[in-house]
Order: C-alpha cells, then sequence, then structure tokens
C-alpha cells in the first residue's frame, strides 16, 4: 500500500513517519510513503503557494496551481488501474475513526493534501479531493499532524506491518471495547499486587477478567461504545453472567 503525502514540510511528515513501527514498515516493504513538498511545484522564483482570498479576510489562502501540479506528478507514479484515494485533512470533514481506517485499506494508494494557513482554494477541494476528513473538533496550524495519524492508523492494518492482526483486533476501539488493564514485572509494585487471575495460567479466566475488565471500563467512559457492544454481542453476555453464575470463575 502506498500513501502519498502533499505539503509544505516535509520534514515534519518524514520526522514522524520514518520511525519506530510505520518506518520498518517501510524498509521491510510493507508500504510506501512519500512526503511532497507543493513548493517545488511553484511557477515563481520565490517559491510562493500562497495569495490573499478573494472577499477579503485575514490570512492567506493556499493556492490552485502548486497543489495541482504536484497531484498530477503523484499520479504519473501510479501503476495502470492503482486504486487511489485523495483526502484533504480538514476540521469540516468526517471525524476520523477506526472504521473509516478499515475502509481506507481497500485502496491501493492513499494521498493526502495537508493545508496551512486559511485553508486550500476551494477548487482544488472540488477538482482532486475524494473526501474531508478531520480528526477532531479543534483546529491545528496545519494538516501534517493529521495526515500522520491516518497514515499511521491506516498502516498498521496492513498485512505484515503488525506481527500478528491479534495487535490490532483486540485492543481498544478496534474489538468494540476499551481494551482492560495490563500488567508484566514485578508482581508488586509500591504495594500494588498484579490481580491474581493473571499469574494463575487458566487462560479461559483470564479471557474472561479481561473480558469483564473492558466492559467495565467502556460502561464508565465509553458508555456510547459499551450500548454499541451490548446490543451487538448480547448473547456471548449471556454466556459470560452463566458462567459468573456457575462460579466458574
Amino acid at each position: 500500500m502506498r500513501f502519498d503525502i502533499m505539503t509544505l514540510f516535509p520534514e515534519v511528515v518524514n520526522c514522524v513517519l520514518d520511525s519506530s513501527i510505520i518506518g520498518r514498515a517501510q524498509q521491510n516493504g510493507h508500504i510506501t510513503v512519500e512526503a511532497h513538498d507543493i513548493r517545488d511545484y511553484t511557477l515563481n522564483k520565490h517559491k510562493k503557494t500562497d495569495d490573499t482570498p478573494y472577499g477579503g479576510g485575514k490570512g492567506m489562502l493556499m493556492a490552485t496551481q502548486p497543489i495541482c501540479d504536484c497531484f498530477e506528478a503523484i499520479k504519473k507514479k501510479h501503476e495502470e488501474n492503482t486504486k487511489t484515494y485523495v483526502i484533504y485533512a480538514s476540521p469540516r470533514g468526517r471525524i476520523f475513526n477506526h472504521q473509516i481506517a478499515k475502509e481506507l485499506t481497500e485502496y491501493d494508494n492513499i494521498v493526502i493534501l495537508c493545508g496551512h494557513y486559511e485553508g486550500v482554494d476551494q477548487r482544488v477541494i472540488d477538482e482532486i479531493v475524494d473526501e474531508e476528513i478531520s480528526i477532531g473538533d479543534y483546529v491545528l496550524t496545519g494538516g501534517e499532524i493529521p495526515a500522520c495519524i491516518i497514515v499511521d492508523a491506516v498502516a498498521r492494518l496492513v498485512p505484515g506491518v503488525l506481527s500478528d492482526k491479534e495487535c490490532y483486533e483486540k485492543e481498544s476501539i478496534a474489538s468494540g471495547l476499551l481494551e482492560y488493564p495490563q500488567y508484566t514485572r514485578p508482581p508488586v509494585f509500591h504495594g500494588k499486587e498484579v490481580p491474581e487471575v493473571l499469574l494463575s495460567g487458566h487462560h479461559e479466566n483470564i479471557d474472561t477478567w479481561r473480558l469483564e475488565m473492558s466492559l467495565k471500563l467502556t460502561k464508565e467512559r465509553r458508555p456510547d461504545l459499551y450500548e454499541k457492544y451490548v446490543e451487538e454481542h448480547g448473547e456471548e453476555l449471556e454466556k459470560l453472567e452463566k458462567k459468573k453464575k456457575k462460579k466458574i470463575i
């Protein structure tokens, strides 16, 4: 899977995505990430990419020509019949979540446009963008951080990026619940002990405890997720209650 990011600050993108798991995924050939400097496509000697907005107002607006020429250059790198999806990182867009990340794995190539200043000329959005996506109800100084978040969330779902699909199927949000508490050595730290069930070696009891803890945390912190999970997994939860009554756990 390939990610192309159109930005005024490629060094920001590279600093984040060339490191850790996503960096190793690139080195191992599971994904390709390339940051494209929009300034390289300007037609003026000062590398100017913005201009004053029509109608007045504060700030500057990113102009059409450099962005569209940058996009055309990216398209030339695509193989024939490549399934491409273009995203503009924008507070006006659909709020990003795990389900959207899963949807985006269906594409061969994700192109993300990072806005700056007061945003980009609407004609750019109309001409090349498939969807505007927001990472939350707040405004940032640019689209680079949202772009990195989108790439990270999607890339980790690509086969081979993580060691096992269980790494992303049984964690917070992905499973439908918030993740249960986890512990490592030592068994006692500052007087706080690891729950006894985790030291028992009884895998069925451990799995049941983890589910119970996930349900408890989700009900307390994300009742919206809890209600959805209960609606979709009612039969599983009934079995859990029966086990508790039989004192299996």
